[in-house]
């Protein structure tokens, strides 16, 4: 990615009536005017005023592409920190393509992927950990999601890594000039004061590192394994739960002989139903495979939603199912074919579970399940509070919270502030990579920005 062009690209998905596409460099306003036809006489681009919409037309030489809005941004008062000017046309894909050629062909180059936003954040618009929530906010499926996502791009990891940054800085400077008066014998920091701020910088990173099971399962879906015998009615179930013929159901016991998986939204927050093989003794090879799958999934599970058949004993069938150490509290137990049988007596199963009895094949009883599912799954957070959704993010501040308990240690061993100083600069330098400020090679700028959408 060359800083130094003009780039290009088309902004919008398909679908809709309008289309944007974004230009962005140096030489944005001489390449627009080229191609920018407006609808008022007399009129350069070149003296527009920022932050001001201009109507008229795009034109390949004398014929006009398409009547469009030109909105303009100035530098550096725009998103990428340059000259920015956004065409609003008409979304027909043989415009957009027609409008993109036209600008290509004057000069601009086509963006990559990520490139707007890698700029912004070459250009001091933004920090690291804020570009990437830019991409988190496109992929985001769900409210938790998002409100996680607009947090981290209102800076808030990066207000808090600054403050600790700073204090621990301040100290580790401090010791280090230490080192240059060490026949003198004498200190400059506070070690009370430091072991004050190093147990603050733990408990932070404990919270953050421990934030990031509840952030995947939020940004992947908290896992649901719906599970039971052969025959309890679990494909139906699910296809009762998303309203669609998703899994094949079957009278023949072990129809499902893998797992099945699928997204539901409930409440704003994302949940992956995943069905899966009905657990029974057997001697066919495959099924074996699948309800060791099964297995699996329950063991992973945040919520396990266990089938009951009411035609046989319940208590029998839950305890072969679920492992008898496995938490109760994360278990609904859903008693099927109500509308057959409504007399099975669940006052038999642990206590501490979930009980609700439904028909999946009427559709009985879905919204006492569905706020069953939701109670379990929702988690007290603010909005304003940090989650750790991003790999990277939580791999960095693991290490970082590594060195800030090696400091401790040191610290309240008594060893010399050589060794604590080196392993404070080593959480800074952890800090430093979540925000960018030491990131500098396009290896690695490449391999975060490579899953941007082009246009962004």
């Amino acid at each position: 990615m060359q800083s130094n062009t003009t780039i290009a690209a088309i902004c919008t998905g398909h679908g809709g009536a309008i289309a944007v596409l974004r230009i962005s460099g140096e030489n944005t306003l001489n390449i627009v005017s080229k191609v920018f036809k407006p609808l008022k006489k007399d009129f350069s681009l070149k003296d527009a005023q920022a932050n001001r919409i201009y109507n008229g037309f795009i034109v390949d030489g004398e014929t006009e592409i398409d009547r469009v809005v030109l909105t303009i941004y100035r530098a550096p008062h725009s998103y990428t920190g340059e000259d920015v000017v956004e065409i609003s046309c008409h979304a027909s894909s043989y415009i957009q393509k027609e409008i993109l050629s036209v600008l290509i062909k004057n000069g601009a180059q086509l963006a990559q992927r990520g490139e707007f936003t890698r700029r912004a954040f070459q250009n001091k618009k933004m920090d690291l950990s804020q570009a990437e929530a830019v991409a988190d906010l496109i992929a985001s499926k769900s409210k938790a999601e998002h409100d996680i996502a607009v947090n981290q791009m209102r800076g808030g990891i990066t207000l808090e890594i600054k403050r600790l940054r700073d204090l621990l800085l301040k100290f580790t400077s401090l010791m280090e000039l230490e080192l240059d008066f060490s026949e003198e014998d004498v200190e400059f920091a506070d070690r009370s004061q430091l072991r004050k701020i190093l147990t603050e910088t733990e408990n932070y990173l404990n919270r953050l590192v421990g934030s990031f099971k509840y952030g995947n399962a939020i940004k992947n879906g908290i896992p649901v394994a719906i599970c039971g015998e052969p025959n309890a009615g679990k494909s139906t179930l699910l296809n009762a739960l998303l309203n669609d013929e998703r899994a094949i159901v079957s009278d023949i016991p072990g129809t499902t002989r893998d797992v099945l998986e699928d997204f539901l939204t409930i409440d704003g927050t994302l949940y992956r139903l995943i069905d899966t093989a009905g657990i029974r003794q057997t001697d066919d090879k495959i099924e074996k495979l699948g309800i060791d799958r099964a297995k699996n999934a329950i063991s992973k599970a945040e919520i396990v939603v266990v089938v009951l058949n009411p035609t046989t004993d319940i208590l029998q069938q839950f305890s072969q199912i679920i492992p008898e150490d496995f938490p109760k509290s994360k278990i609904i137990a859903v008693v099927n074919k109500s509308d057959i049988y409504e007399n099975a007596d669940t006052s038999v199963l642990p206590s501490g579970v979930s009980i609700i009895k439904i028909s999946a094949k009427h559709k009985t009883n879905l919204e006492e399940l569905f706020s069953k599912i939701s109670a379990l799954g929702s988690v007290d957070y603010s909005q304003d509070e940090v989650v750790l959704t991003n790999v990277r993010h939580f791999t960095i501040f693991s290490e970082a919270l590594e060195s800030v308990k090696r400091a401790e240690t040191a610290l309240s061993s008594g060893l010399s502030g050589e060794f604590v100083s080196q392993d404070i600069r080593e959480a800074l330098r952890a800090f430093a990579e979540i925000t960018g400020d030491e990131i500098t090679t396009d290896e690695v700028l490449g391999n975060i920005f490579k899953n941007f959408c082009i246009g962004k």
